[in-house]
């Protein structure tokens, strides 16, 4: 998918996954303030409280009233354990492929 089809709010949603993914943002890590978020994407501040939305649905993040949003604690293993599911998910189609091709290339020696 593209940058230009991806919606403003997904592209932070994803950016958050990925700082939390690579370990950068930890449980407790405090988010920069929604208007910092704003400026730092080129976005209203509606779009960044959407992603903020999407992402305290996720689990990803919880928010306190006039202290900011934070990385919860257990993002990391939310983060992990799907990746993990995704790269098994690839390793079985790669096979299943790896048996299809080996069983057109035995076709073909017969």
């Amino acid at each position: 998918m593209s940058n230009e089809a991806v919606q403003p709010y997904q592209r932070i949603v994803q950016d958050v996954r990925d700082k939390i993914r690579s370990g950068r943002w930890t449980a407790g890590t405090k988010l920069p303030s929604t208007r910092e978020l704003a400026e730092e994407y080129g976005v209203a501040a509606g779009t960044v409280q959407r992603a903020l939305t999407e992402l305290r649905t996720a689990g990803l993040i919880y928010s306190h009233q006039g202290r900011g949003s934070f990385i919860t604690e257990t993002a990391a293993e939310s983060s992990e354990d799907s990746t993990g599911r995704a790269l098994k998910a690839l390793e079985e189609q790669i096979a299943d492929l790896a048996a299809r091709l080996e069983r057109i290339e035995k076709g073909r020696s017969d």
